[in-house]
């Protein structure tokens, strides 16, 4: 959702307007019925939706209860969520194993840290259900490569995989961890490569074992680049990492989609919910795009090894989640893969600027602001929820310290943006008051609690995070430094984007603009573009170029590589059109009888392409924030 913040520094509060029509105050998610986000497919046609979950003026709910859930109003805490893409790292434990039992696993993990080999086993429980006890062995496996996961039907036990002992002896914990996530990924022809190794002693140590070892598995070989050595251990084309049955081949392979509508639910939860209930994976889920929390969402999912959604709809829907447009597909989803989002939306409160003007003004305000905002567009400044506000977790902050490789002060940020007790301090008592549906902190904190606190123990608990979910920190500093007060003029020096037709083959350039192509007027302001830093984009050769030189200096990343290998980041940038504009717009005034103390709300329907923010189109409309 949406929120807002006072750095002056904000992208997200709009310095510069495209149009200077006057506008008009009024307020957005008074309820969470009044902001509605319809995900718009590669095709361009929006996801199929249920009945009881359609946008305001139709009929959204089946029964009195939903009734009331959906006319909730908001809480006014300006906490900002986000969503995020989610990977089997991202999975808690205790949704499927129940709280005792993860919390016991825990605790034997700890008791392996440091004890010499043991055959020590601990029951994780019986379970009847096969496809379950597949599901429970590649978590459990995920989330600790170091156990061995065995079933006595229908036991489940684990202990400590001697093999993984062994060869943390000769490589770094995190390598080993990462290697045996490489056996187990099962992906033939793929490779791993160890870090740099100068000692051709210990590299041929390393050989033997994996011989040993995993020599039915993978095959071994040193090779250099620039003048350090290091081992790649490649999977065998014949080879099958772990046992796996025929069942669970087949299970893989097959897809089941659905449309997700979700109110009041942040993405990386209503997965969560849905993946425990269904004894998978979250990584198990692709969508398209992440949406609002604070909002009634739908979108498109995809979930594999699943055929029969339909008998947990009931139960999703207490959560907050329904199902509908179940079907059978034949592969998964990709993030990136729509077009945009529809929004149906409600402003309430409405009243002009000035202080004593009549509400028959309204009217031609809003005529004349959707007419020229529909017509030239807004400046497409980024969203507050990318950033973080108020009391939340500043996430440019956080990116700024991970891109500093300060790891200590990242993890401080993140659980402590204001004053206040330090999570960092006493992570075991902070996990066990941790909410479940907060997988982030619960991953996290679990880290810590079992590397510390120290600058590697903190590189653990970020690493201990999916990759989606580390990248977003660096990504929403990156989006913050490509922000300034803009001129909406377009000086030589600029990035724009055109056209150009190569053996019939539609390429998009990126081009300088240069003074004379400014002075003839050659490219529109609908064709700049507004670079993202990262290793791979190329900054204005102007006083844009210039401003976001000096941020990244001021704070501390002049020659920055964009690139974290200890966490195993790298951040290539991109580029952002600097205008956005509307489209399918319509609009309905809600008019009111004059005795009626109720101001009238607006209803505001229209398209905006992917990564385009609607309270930042609102912004230009209104020209207030809100």
């Amino acid at each position: 959702g949406d929120g807002g913040t006072n750095d002056s520094d904000a992208v997200n509060v709009p310095a510069c307007f495209v149009s200077d029509h006057e506008g008009f105050l009024g307020s957005i998610k008074n309820y969470i019925r009044d902001f509605v986000v319809t995900e718009i497919d590669i095709t361009g046609q929006r996801v199929k939706t249920a009945a009881a979950c359609a946008s305001p003026d139709t009929e959204r709910e089946s029964s009195a209860e939903s009734q009331r859930n959906a006319d909730q109003p908001v809480s006014q805490n300006p906490a900002a969520d986000w969503g995020v893409d989610v990977s089997a790292g991202s999975l808690d434990l205790s949704l499927i194993l129940g709280q005792s039992v993860s919390e016991e696993l825990e605790q034997f993990v700890l008791t392996l840290k440091d004890e010499k080999p043991t055959k020590q086993e601990l029951s994780l429980g019986c379970f009847a259900d096969r496809q379950h006890r597949a599901n429970i062995h590649r978590a459990v496996r995920h989330r600790f490569p170091f156990l061995m996961t065995v079933t006595i039907q229908p036991e489940i036990r684990v202990r400590e995989d001697p093999d993984y002992r062994e060869l943390s002896r000769l490589v770094t914990e995190e390598e080993a961890e990462d290697f045996f996530r490489f056996i187990d990924a099962k992906v033939r022809g793929s490779s791993y490569t160890f870090g740099p190794d100068d000692s051709k002693e210990h590299r041929t140590a390393v050989h033997h074992f994996m011989s040993r070892r995993f020599g039915k598995l993978v095959e071994t070989k040193s090779f250099s680049d620039q003048g350090t050595t290091a081992i790649s251990v490649r999977l065998r084309e014949q080879g099958r990492p772990r046992k796996r049955t025929t069942d669970e081949r087949k299970e893989e392979e097959v897809y089941t989609a659905f449309t997700l509508c979700k109110e009041n639910l942040e993405t990386l939860e209503a997965i969560s919910y849905m993946a425990a209930a269904l004894g998978v994976l979250p990584s198990d889920f692709t969508y398209a795009g992440v949406k609002d929390k604070r909002a009634i969402t739908h979108q498109s999912m995809v979930v594999k090894k699943i055929s029969r959604l339909e008998e947990k709809t009931a139960e999703f829907e207490r959560r907050g989640m329904r199902l509908s447009q179940i079907r059978s597909v034949g592969e998964p989803l990709r993030l990136g893969r729509l077009q945009g989002n529809h929004f149906d939306l409600v402003v309430r409160d409405l009243r002009p600027h000035t202080a004593g003007d009549t509400r028959a003004r309204l009217p031609a305000l809003i005529n004349e602001a959707l007419e020229n905002v529909e017509a030239r567009g807004f400046v497409n400044y980024y969203g507050p929820q990318r950033f973080g506000s108020g009391q939340s977790v500043q996430s440019d902050r956080v990116g700024l310290a991970l891109l500093k490789q300060d790891f200590v002060g990242a993890v401080r940020l993140f659980f402590t943006p204001e004053e206040g007790d330090d999570p960092q301090n006493n992570a075991k008592e902070s996990l066990a008051m941790m909410p479940l549906s907060k997988a982030r902190e619960r991953l996290m904190l679990r880290a810590l609690n079992r590397y510390g606190t120290g600058p590697d123990g903190c590189a653990q608990a970020w690493l201990s995070l999916p990759h989606s979910v580390r990248v977003f920190y660096p990504h929403a500093y990156c989006s913050r430094s490509a922000a300034r007060n803009q001129t909406l003029t377009l000086p030589p020096g600029h990035l724009v984007t055109f056209c150009q037709l190569n053996f019939h083959i539609l390429l998009f350039q990126i081009h300088v603009v240069t003074a004379q192509e400014e002075q003839e007027g050659a490219y529109t302001l609908g064709q700049v573009l507004l670079p993202m830093p990262g290793n791979t984009v190329k900054c204005p050769a102007n006083g844009m170029g210039t401003w976001i030189q000096e941020r990244l200096a001021r704070d501390g990343l002049d020659g920055c590589r964009f690139r974290v290998s200890s966490l195993r980041l790298n951040l290539p940038g991109c580029y952002r059109p600097l205008l956005a504009f509307p489209r399918n717009l319509q609009h309905q005034l809600q008019a009111v009888a004059e005795q009626e103390q109720d101001s009238p709300a607006l209803m505001l329907n229209f398209d905006l392409d992917s990564s385009c923010y609607a309270t930042i189109c609102l912004r230009e409309i209104m020209k207030c924030d809100l």
